[in-house]
């Protein structure tokens, strides 16, 4: 089971990741979203699309 975790805490986790180029993609239900913010930040890649950006807040602490 893959697992993302940040300063102790679970912000994802699933059997059913995706693996491209090395990284795990979560699918949508398995994020805590809670600890999840929508930032104004997005980018295009040619073959995977439109990728939106958050900020993680976890315990007080921020990662952009």
């Amino acid at each position: 089971m893959a697992k993302a975790i940040w300063n102790d805490v679970i912000l994802a986790e699933s059997e059913n990741t995706v693996m491209v180029e090395g990284n795990h993609y979560f699918p949508r239900e398995a994020v805590n979203w809670e600890y999840f913010q929508q930032s104004e930040t997005h980018t295009t890649c040619p073959w995977k699309g439109v990728a939106s950006y958050y900020t993680i807040e976890v315990n007080g602490a921020e990662n952009r």
